[in-house]
């Protein structure tokens, strides 16, 4: 192989590793602790969520960017999420239950 390919090919598999790694990361540990499906919103516990800035674990209202995952989850559920922070608030784009 020429040394240019062997270049490319182990900086776009570092770049997929690193990639990989930081999505992993920004999975956030909770607890549903209400749900209010005619406004869109979940509220949860959960610990540190760095990917958001949040040093501190804390209880928070969140939208959510589908409705449809409202119904995938019940109070009292631990979970694993994703959000991201917007002009108007915090949006779970991501959320199941955790295994």
């Amino acid at each position: 192989m020429k040394p240019i390919i062997r270049t490319a090919a182990a900086l776009a598999l570092t770049l997929g590793l690193a990639m990989g790694a930081l999505a992993q990361a920004a999975s956030i540990s909770g607890e549903v602790k209400k749900i209010d499906e005619s406004a869109g919103r979940i509220t949860l516990k959960h610990g540190a969520a760095t990917s958001l800035g949040m040093d501190e674990p804390m209880t928070m209202v969140y939208r959510v960017k589908d409705p449809a995952m409202l119904k995938q989850v019940k109070v009292g559920d631990k979970v694993s999420f994703e959000a991201e922070e917007e002009a108007s608030g915090y949006t779970v784009t991501k959320l199941q239950k955790a295994k």
